[in-house]
């Protein structure tokens, strides 16, 4: 009996099966304006959303009851944007994604790159592919607010000398994250420094990273942390201390110590 030919053999595979596990995970706090126009936007590119609803008060979460093609998750009061992500990746995996590409809500990350992260996660090569707004700077990129400048080169600089990476964006969220390598970092970062704890980490794990161009866009430079963290000063010095643990935790050191030991290249 001949054998068949591979072409007759993906035939018989389903659709659902040769498409890339991917979800696009969405964390949202009082983002009543801007979510309805969002979610559709993304929707062009990937069917399968996720969002984290953090407790929403603004209404945010009527609309999204009333919206039938997303999953969603719901928290009944704000947990924190790392908790969010943390809570996504979970779902994520339980659900039999692979990848997680997260983004904000807040019209400042562009649908459009997906399709740039899609290809990243499609030339298997990455762990974690980062989005980057200063990595090429375009004419559409928006001026970014002074202190959240200033405290990104710092914060960006530090990890780089500490664990040896190579990065031009501390904090941005647009990411694509490979899940089993993702929850092997045990991340538990629940507030805005996630991105402190999740930079030491991937030099720990030797996790596999690029980075590739995002829109700098600011639509709301006076845009809240809220209460302590819009302070600057006070906001440096929790990302600070966030990675001051992290640095003790992956060298083994004494709060004390002065030089970094665990730098890796990329």
């Amino acid at each position: 009996m001949p054998i068949p030919a591979l072409g007759s053999l993906l035939k018989n595979v389903s659709q659902k099966e040769l498409r890339l596990r991917l979800l696009i995970a969405i964390p949202v706090f009082n983002e009543r304006k801007t979510v309805a126009m969002v979610l559709d936007k993304v929707k062009h590119y990937w069917p399968d959303i996720l969002v984290v609803d953090d407790g929403s008060t603004d209404g945010t979460c009527e609309i999204l009851a009333g919206r039938r093609d997303i999953q969603l998750i719901h928290h009944a009061s704000n947990q924190g944007y790392g908790c969010s992500l943390i809570d996504a990746f979970n779902y994520a995996y339980s659900h039999g994604y692979d990848w997680a590409i997260t983004m904000d809500c807040d019209e400042q990350h562009e649908p459009e790159s997906i399709p740039g992260f899609i290809g990243e996660i499609n030339s298997d090569r990455w762990d974690l592919i980062s989005g980057s707004r200063y990595l090429r700077s375009g004419p559409g990129d928006d001026m970014p607010p002074v202190d959240r400048r200033a405290i990104n080169v710092e914060m960006t600089d530090l990890v780089n000398t500490l664990f040896g990476l190579h990065i031009t964006d501390a904090f941005c969220g647009f990411k694509a994250h490979r899940l089993p390598q993702t929850l092997k970092l045990r991340l538990d970062e629940a507030g805005y420094a996630f991105p402190i704890q999740l930079w030491p980490r991937v030099a720990k794990y030797g996790l596999r990273m690029t980075e590739i161009p995002v829109q700098l866009i600011y639509n709301d430079p006076n845009r809240h942390f809220g209460g302590k963290l819009d302070d600057a000063d006070y906001r440096l010095k929790h990302y600070l201390g966030v990675l001051q643990a992290e640095w003790e935790k992956i060298c083994d050191v004494s709060p004390d110590e002065p030089v970094p030991c665990c730098g890796r290249p990329r």
